[in-house]
Formats: structure tokens, C-alpha cells, sequence
């Protein structure tokens, strides 16, 4: 359970990351917030935006946000540049029959600024 005076829950909060133009349409761009690496991408046809960890877990590659964005079943996915590994943008969970996954971050986007949530 998380009380509100845990450390995670007080420095959590919204950062801008960048402007809307900045990303590319159906596609994602590496954000950098203190030592993390995130991954956000532009979903245009969709309208939607997702934020996840930008290191793939199969060989720890800082390359997702260069991967290409998919659907799936209707699942938005990002699938790794280098081993095709493909993960759910709302879960992070592997696609791919892996045990592995990723982490997602909320995303929103306000006066042409996309923010991320990060803890």
C-alpha cells in the first residue's frame, strides 16, 4: 500500500518533456529526465501518446524510441529496432511470448506541451 508520505508518492509529479512538434507523427523521440531514458511516441492515427522506458529489456539497448509503433489485436505496441520484441504502449507487457516487460508512464498533453509522470 502507498501512503502519502512516502517519498515515491511526494516526488512524483508532471515534467514537460517537450512540445508537441517535437515528436515525430507515428513515431517516438528519446526524453531524458535525470539518469532515465524514456521513450515517447505520437500515435497520429490513433491521437494518442504513450511514454515507456526506452531501454529494451532483451539485450538493455536504449532504442525503443526508435522503434516502430503497431496495433496488435487493437493493443498499440512498440516494436524494438534491433530484436523485433514487441511490447504493449498501455502495459508494457511483452507481446512477444517473453516474460519480460516494460515501464509505462502517463502521458498528457496541455497548451501544445506533452508531459510525462513520472515518481
Amino acid at each position: 500500500m502507498i501512503k502519502q508520505n512516502d517519498t515515491a508518492v511526494q516526488n512524483a509529479h508532471w515534467f514537460a518533456a517537450c512540445r508537441v512538434e517535437d515528436v515525430v507523427e507515428n513515431g517516438g523521440v528519446c526524453v531524458k529526465y535525470g539518469d532515465e531514458q524514456i521513450a515517447l511516441f505520437y500515435f497520429t492515427r490513433r491521437n494518442e501518446w504513450y511514454a515507456t522506458q526506452n531501454e529494451c529489456p532483451h539485450k538493455k539497448q536504449m532504442a525503443l524510441s526508435r522503434g516502430m509503433i503497431g496495433t496488435k489485436n487493437n493493443e498499440p505496441k512498440i516494436a524494438c529496432p534491433f530484436h523485433k520484441k514487441t511490447f504493449s504502449l498501455t502495459t508494457g507487457e511483452c507481446l512477444s511470448g517473453d516474460e519480460c516487460s516494460i515501464k509505462t508512464y502517463p502521458v498528457k498533453v496541455e497548451n501544445g506541451n506533452v508531459y510525462i509522470y513520472v515518481e
